[in-house]
């Protein structure tokens, strides 16, 4: 197995991603984020991970963050969007029946909420329905099979490590907010050094 290829051809991928979209993203969320405003991210599958893990980022770089799982949405988890919140789903295809789903359960609920996108491919509903979003393109899984979701997820969380860092310099974020979220460990200790 030859990984220094499939490590090139991820970095190949991670060189495609349209910065200036993540430049726009990173303005619209933080010219919409009030004093009451959560960034509330979703995505199912591998895609959720990538979704679960911005949210707990952004939550401890000052931009309050939580995880909504798209099928428990259906369920009644819904009723923890409020008006304000944003909304950050993730999806390669675009296609993702739960997330297309939320996208319309979310619009329905009337409350004005701006949803962004983070897909690989965009679509017409994705365009339509979601107030911006950043479409990355196709990518080659470096799976053997060509379906694991490998490539297409290392972009998905190089686009959030950017999104988080703009937000945190639009917020001026400072390393006294940052100790104030990390009270223990490693990173706790060098933060208030």
């Amino acid at each position: 197995m030859d990984y220094k290829s499939l490590i090139e051809k991820e970095i190949e991928a991670i060189r495609r991603i349209p910065t200036q979209r993540i430049i726009d993203i990173v303005a619209a969320i933080s010219r919409n984020m009030h004093d009451r405003t959560r960034v509330i991210t979703s995505g199912m599958g591998k895609a959720g991970h990538i979704a679960h893990n911005f949210a707990m980022t952004l939550s401890s770089t000052g931009t309050p963050s939580f995880f909504l799982h798209p099928s428990e949405a259906q369920h009644g988890d819904l009723g923890i969007v409020c008006p304000g919140d944003i909304i950050v789903i993730f999806s390669n295809s675009g296609k993702t029946r739960e997330i297309q789903e939320l996208i319309d359960l979310i619009h329905n609920l009337g409350s004005g909420n701006l949803i962004f996108a983070i897909v690989g491919k965009g679509n017409e509903n994705i365009s339509l329905k979601c107030a911006d979003y950043i479409e990355f393109g196709e990518v080659e899984e470096i799976c053997p099979l060509g379906l694991t979701p490998t490539t297409s997820t290392t972009v998905m969380s190089v686009i959030c490590d950017l999104i988080v860092v703009g937000l945190m310099k639009q917020n001026t974020f400072t390393r006294l907010e940052y100790s104030k979220r990390h009270h223990g460990g490693y990173l706790g200790e060098k933060s208030k050094q």
